[in-house]
């Protein structure tokens, strides 16, 4: 009997793997004892006792031969680094901004641009929160509110732009506390929170418009910019020929600056910049930069680094590579759903963001269900992935209250250029499991709470 036809034909990874790193299995025991010993926060595991690590694409990436070449020509000089200049050219070749701040990773560059542009009692709109922007953004006086719109809050929504600002909320803002008091609307691209999704060009150019009419500044966050380049030319009208480098550069053309993560699509292990078009603004910029990260031409980098960075933006816009890393997280995104496992729609840029919430339906979200999915799955298989609900939104800085985000979430993040499909398989599967006996799972309770950024170092215990 002759075998099916394929309804489609298969991809591969386009690059072949050139060197090798074991990883380490456990035994479900030792994953049990060690889950324990971490307070069963995933981030304080050792990654020595982690198999399948799905933690974040942050600074996890592998770089290519091309890039470990660029590392060998490293200009250590303190002062005008030849690598700065030829990562500055890249930067307003790729992403069209005139002046360039480097910096140690992408909050090296919150932090100057909310030291810089916000004064206290200033409102910050944005296309919902990100944990470390906020903190910035709020340690520097200023008050973040969600204009997102209602769709990125549901996560059965299949809206394919959820990332998308509510125009008609940042007008009510605006109307509400006057444009003197909103410094800057901060956008992101490929939303984070709400489940790596994009913002459409249409809305971004709404946007242009409104803030134009008052003097508002957009600054984007530009961190996953190329997967939001990619979902615009394959949902948005008039773009579909385009191609991934000039959607970006034209994203990037209807704002005033951008704050950048290297650690993401630029497929480096550590760096970011914070990039702007207004002089003054640099000025300002690059003197403080001298006093919390490095010198203007370093930013808290090795030349080295900043070559690596350069080069990476060359080969983040590249066609075959831009559609096989947005093609493995739909490949494990589109296994879940076959097996009708809640994750949310459409599948995200970055990471499968499974919808806790709904999983364990029965854990009160004050008992921190996210956060009890992803130690389980860890126990189930030794694949690490992060929470993404309440323990990440915090408390109000007012109030001193948990704040209850809608969506309750684990993300399991795919690191650029690392894993195979068969890695895939594997989550999948250990996903599955958990889904199976989630019955059984009862919730945590929280032990110690750091007070800044909590979800990065707080333990728990059971319930």
């Amino acid at each position: 009997m002759p075998y099916p036809k394929p309804t489609r034909r298969s991809w591969a990874e386009p690059f072949k793997i050139k060197v090798v790193e074991p990883l380490k299995t456990t035994t479900r025991q030792h994953r049990v004892e060690a889950i324990k010993e971490a307070g069963y926060n995933t981030f304080l595991l050792r990654s020595d006792d982690v198999y399948i690590d799905l933690l974040t694409d942050s600074g996890t990436n592998a770089m290519s031969d091309y890039q470990w070449a660029g590392m060998m020509l490293g200009d250590e000089a303190y002062a005008g680094s030849k690598n700065f200049y030829y990562l500055e050219a890249n930067m307003r070749k790729y992403y069209g901004y005139k002046y360039l701040v480097p910096t140690h990773q992408g909050r090296g560059a919150e932090h100057i641009i909310s030291q810089i542009l916000i004064k206290q009692g200033d409102y910050i709109p944005g296309n919902m929160y990100f944990t470390t922007t906020r903190e910035h953004q709020e340690r520097a006086g200023g008050t973040f509110v969600d204009v997102i719109i209602d769709e990125a809050h549901d996560p059965e929504s299949t809206y394919p732009f959820k990332g998308n600002v509510d125009l008609q909320k940042l007008e009510d803002l605006i109307k509400k506390v006057g444009a003197r008091k909103i410094p800057y609307i901060s956008v992101a691209a490929t939303v984070n929170m709400a489940g790596g999704q994009p913002i459409s060009m249409g809305n971004m150019k709404e946007i242009r418009k409104l803030t134009a009419r008052h003097g508002i500044r957009i600054i984007l966050d530009a961190t996953r910019a190329v997967e939001n380049a990619y979902f615009i030319r394959t949902r948005e009208k008039g773009y579909e020929k385009k191609s991934i480098a000039a959607i970006l550069k034209e994203l990037c053309s209807y704002t005033d600056g951008a704050t950048m993560s290297g650690k993401k699509d630029l497929l480096v292990n550590i760096g970011g910049f914070l990039a702007i078009n207004d002089k003054d603004l640099f000025d300002e910029a690059r003197n403080m930069v001298v006093v919390f990260e490095g010198l203007h031409t370093y930013g808290g980098l090795a030349g080295r680094d900043m070559e690596a960075m350069a080069r990476g933006m060359e080969e983040m816009t590249k066609e075959d590579y831009v559609r096989s890393r947005i093609g493995q997280v739909e490949y494990l995104g589109q296994k879940l759903l076959d097996w009708e496992i809640p994750i949310v729609k459409p599948i995200g840029g970055h990471a499968v963001f499974l919808d806790a919430k709904k999983i364990l339906e029965h854990i009160p979200q004050e008992k921190f269900p996210a956060q009890t999915l992803a130690s389980e799955i860890y126990v189930d298989s030794g694949v690490r992935t992060m929470e993404r609900g309440i323990v990440s939104a915090g408390r109000d800085s007012k109030t001193g209250e948990n704040r209850h985000p809608k969506l309750e979430l684990v993300r399991v993040t795919i690191p650029r250029r690392v894993y195979t499909q068969a890695h895939m398989d594997v989550t999948a599967e250990s996903i599955l499991e958990v889904y199976e006996s989630r019955k059984k799972i009862r919730g945590l309770e929280m032990v110690y709470e750091p007070k800044h950024l909590r979800f990065f170092q707080a333990r728990f215990d059971k319930a």
